[in-house]
């Protein structure tokens, strides 16, 4: 007999990898110390990260304060997509040592695949603004022309004006963003979204002096989930058809919201004289906390004066298809459902469902009472006194009756691959130079292998 033993080991094959070659900001010269002008410094960081370098990603470093006077970060880039990773505090100039565009403060432009995340914080330091309502004031984060965008994870405070304005961006997804000023500061909207498609905004914690969330003209496919808005002006659906403008949103829903302590909860505002139409909008499963006006259609808006508004305008903007259902909570007002609309368009295809609104200060269970002007629809049961002007009815519109169904989200094309940047088991970092071991790989093979050959 012939024996022939084969041993085999193969054993601990380590794989070290260093770091991406993600470019950070203090190997410009960012000092971050919330007082040295860091903006050159981040637009020769930005100009070579847009040209390709750093494997798309740039990295504003934890445990620092970038102060930054108003830049401009311009495509088109090289790289797709380009990640934006904002861990440290980037803090505005005051007014008094502002320098340059004061329509905003940070804007990006014309960047396919541009992802902004972080656990960092976006300081506008609105409060040396705010008393000058009458000036122009910046907002203090814009994108523009930015398709396939996603912003996330950032707290946003104290905007001299809007914190957060989409312009002209495709397939947008906005998530778990913190966003605060005091409800006293003017005009500080959360977020607003004009001229843009395929939107999702979902998961944020707003509190503003004014609209939470805004969508404007040029709007269609918006989807809005998840927000806890207070204090502040609500979810809005304009202001549109101002100075005559020609207006359109469409196929817009608002769903698991809650709203606390705020002015309006679910809110459509157009001017007197404008025209065009929003339509096909549905809020669903809405949760109010002493809010002033929970329902509310406004087309003699005037910039928040609308008692003064006539109606001896020429035109309006149409509203129509618009579903509210599944309200529940309490009004600060007697009035949990003010329909004020246009005898030149009057509002059609409205339509209420599970809408249960108490008077706050009653403590009572006392229902909240509606109003309607030149308002046509339906209601599915007569919940909320003083709307008699919609019909009772169980055959509403197959569009209305099942507003999850008009809620479901739109479909947007495929998100980047961002390719984040993954936490190293072991980081060794000074000013941008750091070496992380990322993916360590131990493998232990032992194998024997036994032949017998029989002879």
């Amino acid at each position: 007999m012939k024996k022939t033993s084969i041993l085999i080991f193969s054993v601990f094959i380590l794989q070290i990898f260093t770091y991406s070659k993600a470019l950070d900001v203090t190997q410009y010269g960012a000092v971050g110390d919330g007082v040295t002008d860091d903006s050159q410094a981040f637009l020769k960081a930005w100009e070579d990260v847009c040209s390709g370098a750093g494997d798309g990603q740039l990295i504003v470093p934890a445990g620092m304060a970038f102060m930054l006077q108003p830049l401009k970060f311009e495509g088109s880039c090289k790289s797709t997509p380009i990640v934006v990773q904002i861990l440290g505090n980037l803090v505005a100039s005051s007014r008094g040592k502002w320098k340059g565009d004061k329509d905003q403060w940070i804007l990006f432009s014309d960047i396919e695949g541009l992802v902004v995340e972080g656990n960092g914080e976006i300081n506008g330091q609105g409060s040396s603004w705010w008393e000058h309502k009458g000036s122009s004031r910046p907002t203090a984060l814009k994108f523009k022309s930015c398709n396939n965008l996603r912003l996330s994870g950032l707290t946003h405070v104290d905007s001299a004006m809007a914190h957060i304005h989409i312009n002209g961006c495709n397939d947008v997804t906005i998530s778990n963003l913190r966003i605060n000023a005091p409800e006293s500061s003017p005009n500080t909207d959360g977020i607003d979204v004009a001229v843009s498609s395929n939107v999702i905004i979902q998961d944020c914690v707003i509190a503003t002096g004014d609209d939470c969330i805004a969508i404007n003209s040029g709007t269609a496919n918006i989807r809005i989930s998840g927000i806890d808005c207070g204090p502040g002006h609500g979810i809005s659906i304009g202001s549109l058809g101002k100075d005559g403008e020609i207006a359109s949103v469409e196929d817009v829903c608002v769903q698991n919201c809650n709203f606390r302590g705020t002015m309006n909860g679910a809110r459509i505002k157009t001017w007197p004289g404008g025209s065009g139409y929003a339509r096909r909008i549905t809020f669903n499963g809405i949760t109010l906390d002493n809010v002033e006006n929970p329902i509310i259609i406004d087309q003699h808006y005037n910039n928040g004066d609308s008692d003064k508004s006539t109606d001896d305008k020429s035109s309006a903007v149409e509203v129509s298809k618009v579903v509210y259902s599944n309200f529940v909570g309490t009004s600060r007002s007697e009035y949990g459902v003010n329909f004020r609309c246009s005898t030149r368009a009057p509002c059609t295809e409205i339509f209420l469902k599970d809408v249960k609104i108490e008077t706050a200060s009653s403590g009572m269970g006392q229902v909240a009472q509606g109003q309607c002007l030149n308002v046509r629809g339906g209601v599915s049961t007569l919940a909320v006194p003083g709307l008699e002007c919609l019909a009772l009815s169980t055959d509403m519109l197959s569009w209305g009756t099942m507003p999850e169904q008009a809620c479901m989200l739109p479909q947007q094309s495929v998100q980047p691959n961002t390719r984040p940047l993954q936490d190293p088991l072991w980081v060794y970092g000074s000013r941008g130079e750091r070496l992380g071991v990322y993916g360590v790989v131990l493998t232990s093979l032992i194998s024997f292998g036994f032949s017998y050959v029989l002879g």
